[in-house]
């Protein structure tokens, strides 16, 4: 199993997927971490138009045609791993991830390390509610 977290500094869990630099990885067998790695990250500002992502009819976030497109160039990177863990997102980027079969979980700890070891122990929440 691989767990991509998204970060800007390698150490903290960065507070929006799309804004996010970099992805810190853990190769996980058994239940322990047996590596780690840095891969570089698109953001959702990388584009040939300078457009912002626009919401759907229901509100949601990122989920237009445009950024559904960039949030496929950014899953490219991860496209071996199984869940992807940020402290926040779009309904888009959620959805996306889902599509990809990597497991987003949306969490308010901000180490890395220590939101890697919860995950693994069970004991971190996915807060949904930090979707917008």
């Amino acid at each position: 199993m691989k767990i991509a977290v998204v970060s800007t500094d390698g150490a903290t869990i960065s507070q929006h997927f799309g804004r996010a630099t970099l992805y810190v990885v853990y190769s996980v067998a058994n239940g322990k971490v047996g590596g780690k790695e840095t891969r570089s990250k698109i953001t959702h500002h990388h584009s040939t138009k300078n457009d912002e992502h626009e919401c759907g009819h229901d509100g949601r976030h990122g989920c237009d045609s445009g950024s559904q497109v960039k949030h496929a160039s950014m899953m490219e990177t991860i496209a071996d791993c199984n869940v992807l863990m940020a402290g926040g997102m779009g309904w888009g980027a959620y959805e996306s991830l889902k599509s990809y079969n990597i497991e987003p979980v949306v969490t308010d700890v901000r180490d890395i390390e220590e939101a890697v070891k919860l995950h693994l122990a069970g004991n971190l929440p996915n807060l949904m509610e930090r979707l917008h």
